[in-house]
């Protein structure tokens, strides 16, 4: 197991929520020096705490554990997420740009 990669992970889903270190430490309930040394792949990781970050991150266990390719799922859940947060109209204009992109992709690809 690449602990590294692993914290690799576990930034960029920390990211993706727009946690900080400090919050993602407190939502797993370890401490913020050993919530870094995860991230720097500086340190094992037991099985209650990789539980505790898959599910304060809302990810399935494996998307920390290899790399993430975007299946279709996970996309899917990504955007909700996205579109849950947006207005009607910012919401509508998302999905015009990505019918366009869509239609673009079809044509050039």
């Amino acid at each position: 197991m690449n602990y590294e990669e692993i914290g690799m992970r576990v930034r960029l889903f920390r990211r993706r929520k727009g946690l900080s270190q400090e919050q993602l430490a407190e939502l797993a309930d370890i401490s913020v020096p050993h919530m870094s040394h995860i991230a720097t792949g500086n340190t094992k990781l037991s099985l209650p705490v990789f539980v505790a970050l898959a599910e304060a991150l809302d990810v399935r266990a494996d998307e920390l554990l290899r790399d993430p390719t975007p299946d279709h799922d996970s996309v899917l859940r990504e955007l909700t997420a996205l579109l849950e947060t947006c207005t009607p109209q910012q919401a509508r204009c998302i999905a015009d740009i990505a019918r366009a992109a869509k239609q673009s992709f079809d044509q050039n690809l």
